[in-house]
């Protein structure tokens, strides 16, 4: 009789695609081979426990792992790249999905298409930014969540004086609202009673607390754009019409290395500067931005656009062309495109900017 080896299998130069459905208590994990579906099954949130998993039953493989881009962020790709197996991002719009997985999605099927989309070379990866550049990315976020926190107190606040009939002294023009006096105003206002007296002073208290915080986080950001890695560009996209420091800080955090983008149209993508168009036979129509891309580059972009044709002769002029054609929000975003063409030049050759020119 054959003697039965005990010899452990060795899948080396062998790949193994695994793609994975995550959440805050569980994963879901599909394995294919190039040949074969070979297993399915869930775990708790752990990089240890599958990493050893795949190493016992797939010894030397070459493994290739991938999940969509979510709530998780991207420490577990991290985590695995750290321990030397290859792990990528990907987004969930950007997975090849037929008919019938829409129609039955579960996270089996969410795990299985990831790894069948790997498998096949179908899947286009999320870049992942390294970890210094994301949490300079979060401090400017943090930031805007700031800004939207504190709007919405202060329209809270001009709630309750409605509510009251309290009319706003003269003295205090829109210009000098929210100054110290007027702070001092508000809290003086008597309500006639403790629970309007408590309502409105909660409120200033959270404002006084939100104001505090932003310029401690703007102090922050000022650092920062003194340090190595922002400092020489920060400089150079402020040479540009309408980008002042916090834009600067925004477009460098967000964007990342400008040599990522081969060409204008990748970085346009990116940035969410680019219509919905669609095409059948010979009709052919092109609707509103895409919702796809950076939401908070394509805010930035828009409103510093509106500022450019103010400043930048070469940009009005382009903007006044376009408005013949079309109306004037349809002609910023092209304006807006204008002006990001620009940033990519100046980031790309390191050299300021020049007023008027006409590119």
């Amino acid at each position: 009789m054959e003697a039965i080896s005990t010899k452990m299998q060795d899948f080396r130069d062998q790949n193994i695609y695994v793609g994975m459905d995550v959440h805050h208590k569980s994963w879901k994990v599909h394995i294919y081979s190039d040949e074969f579906e070979l297993k399915s099954f869930s775990q708790e949130p752990d990089i240890e426990r599958l990493s050893d998993y795949l190493k016992k039953h797939y010894p030397q493989a070459n493994y290739q792992l991938a999940y969509e881009s979510g709530f998780c962020g991207f420490w577990i790709q991290r985590a695995f790249t750290a321990k030397g197996i290859n792990c990528n991002v990907v987004h969930a719009a950007d997975v090849p999905t037929n008919n019938k997985e829409q129609l039955r999605k579960t996270d089996k099927v969410d795990s299985k298409k990831i790894a069948k989309g790997l498998k096949n070379g179908e899947l286009n990866f999320i870049h992942v930014p390294d970890i210094d550049l994301e949490l300079d990315r979060q401090l400017l976020r943090s930031r805007s969540n700031l800004v939207k926190d504190t709007t919405r107190i202060k329209n809270r606040i001009k709630a309750i004086l409605k509510l009251q009939g309290i009319e706003i002294p003269e003295s205090y023009s829109e210009g000098r609202w929210w100054s110290k006096s007027f702070i001092k105003w508000l809290s003086e206002i008597d309500f006639q009673n403790l629970s309007g007296k408590l309502t409105m002073q909660t409120q200033i208290t959270e404002l006084v607390f939100l104001e505090e915080q932003k310029k401690k986080i703007d102090t922050a950001i000022k650092e920062l754009s003194k340090t190595d890695r922002y400092n020489t560009n920060a400089d150079l996209l402020q040479t540009i019409p309408s980008i002042g420091l916090l834009t600067a800080m925004i477009l460098l955090t967000e964007i990342g290395d400008i040599n990522r983008f081969k060409r204008l149209d990748e970085l346009c993508s990116y940035c969410g500067i680019v219509p919905n168009c669609h095409s059948s036979g010979e009709t052919e129509s092109t609707g509103g931005l895409s919702r796809r891309g950076n939401s908070t580059i394509k805010t930035v972009l828009i409103e510093c656009a509106w500022v450019a044709v103010k400043k930048d002769p070469a940009l009005l002029l382009y903007y006044k062309q376009q408005i013949v054609h079309m109306k004037g929000q349809k002609a910023i975003i092209k304006v807006a495109r204008k002006l990001l063409s620009r940033i990519r030049y100046v980031l790309m050759n390191q050299k300021e900017y020049v007023l008027g020119i006409i590119e």
